[in-house]
C-alpha cells in the first residue's frame, strides 16, 4: 500500500524542533520530499540528516521567513531541489512572554506579530501561484488560545485567531483553484513552550492548564503531526476552511475537569517518531516572563 504523501513535496516552517520537527519527520515517513525551515540557529540541519538516516528525503533551508526575500527564497528551494510544490505548513512561531496586558513589552508584541502573523502570510502569498498548478494544500498553525483567548499572552492569542481568520478566508478564495486551506489548532503539547524550565510559563499557568484538560496531560508533538498528515493528504480531499482542534478536549471543558482522569491515563503514548529537539523550541528566542 502506498503511503499517504508519496510524490509530494511539503515546505514545513519552523520545523527545527517541538511539533515542527514531528511534522517533518511525520511528512517524510508518508513518503514526501520535505523542506525543513527555520532560524539559522535552529537545528534544521541535524532534522533533514535525521530524515535521510531514517530512510527519507529531506533539505534544510534556514532563513527568517518574515522577511519577503526569505519566504521567496524559501518557495524557490522547493522548486529548485525538487520541481513542484504540493503543501505548505505554516508552523513558525514563536510564545515568547507570559505576563498581563498592561505589563507587555512593546517589542515583544511587535515580534509576536512578526513571527505568528507576517511569516505565514509571506509564506502563503509565495507559494499559492505553485500550488495552484498542483491543486495542494496550505495547513497553519492555529490553536485553541485562537478560540478562547489566553491569559497572560494575550497577544499570542489573538495572532492564533488571526490565522484562523486567514485560513478559512483562503479556504474559500482558493477552491476556485483547486487549493484547500485548513489549521490545526493544537492545545498544551509536551514541547518548550508548556514546562516552566525551558520557557515563560511559570508552575501556577502550567497546573491550571493541565487541569483545565479534560485528559489531564500534554499531547505529543507526534499527537498533532497525525492530525497534519491527514489534512494534507487526499484522503482529506473534502476539507477546507476547517479547524481542527487537537486540545485533549481543553476548548469545550469547563473548569478542572482533568483533576477527574485517573492516573493511569494520563500517560503519553510513545509514539514512533524518533524526535531529538522537541524541547529546544525556545533556545535562543529570549522567552521570558514579565
Amino acid at each position: 500500500m502506498s503511503r499517504r504523501l508519496e510524490g509530494k513535496v511539503a515546505i514545513v516552517t519552523g520545523s527545527g524542533t517541538g511539533i515542527g520537527e514531528a511534522i517533518a519527520h511525520k511528512f517524510a515517513k508518508e513518503g514526501a520530499k520535505v523542506v525543513v525551515n527555520g532560524l539559522p540557529s535552529d537545528p534544521i540541519t541535524q532534522v533533514a540528516e535525521a530524515i535521510q538516516q531514517y530512510g527519507g528525503e529531506a533539505i534544510a533551508f534556514a532563513g527568517d521567513i518574515a522577511e519577503a526575500s526569505q519566504a521567496q527564497a524559501c518557495i524557490e528551494a522547493a522548486i529548485s531541489h525538487y520541481g513542484q510544490l504540493d503543501i505548505l505548513v505554516n508552523n513558525a512561531g514563536v510564545f515568547l512572554v507570559t505576563g498581563e496586558t498592561q505589563d507587555y513589552p512593546i517589542e515583544d508584541f511587535d515580534q509576536t506579530l512578526r513571527m505568528n502573523i507576517r511569516s505565514a502570510f509571506l509564506m502563503t502569498k509565495y507559494a499559492l501561484p505553485h500550488l495552484q498548478k498542483t491543486h495542494g494544500n496550505i495547513i497553519s498553525a492555529g490553536s485553541e488560545a485562537g478560540f478562547n483567548g489566553l491569559a497572560n499572552n494575550t497577544p499570542y492569542g489573538g495572532t492564533k485567531g488571526w490565522i484562523h481568520s486567514f485560513m478559512k478566508g483562503v479556504a474559500v478564495e482558493q477552491a476556485q483553484y483547486g487549493v484547500r486551506a485548513n489549521c490545526v489548532c493544537p492545545g498544551p503539547i509536551d514541547t518548550a513552550w508548556t514546562h516552566p524550565e525551558t520557557g515563560p510559563m511559570d508552575a501556577e499557568m502550567e497546573e491550571m492548564l493541565l487541569k483545565a484538560t479534560p485528559l489531564a496531560r500534554r499531547g505529543t508533538p507526534e499527537e498533532v503531526a497525525n492530525v497534519y498528515a491527514f489534512l494534507a493528504s487526499d484522503e482529506a480531499s473534502y476539507v477546507t476552511g476547517a479547524l481542527w482542534l487537537v486540545d485533549g478536549g481543553i476548548t469545550v471543558a469547563k473548569g478542572a475537569i482533568g483533576s477527574k482522569t485517573p492516573e493511569s491515563l494520563r500517560a503519553e503514548p510513545r509514539g514512533e517518531l524518533r524526535l531529538d529537539h522537541s524541547l529546544e523550541g525556545l533556545e535562543g528566542k529570549k522567552a521570558h516572563a514579565v
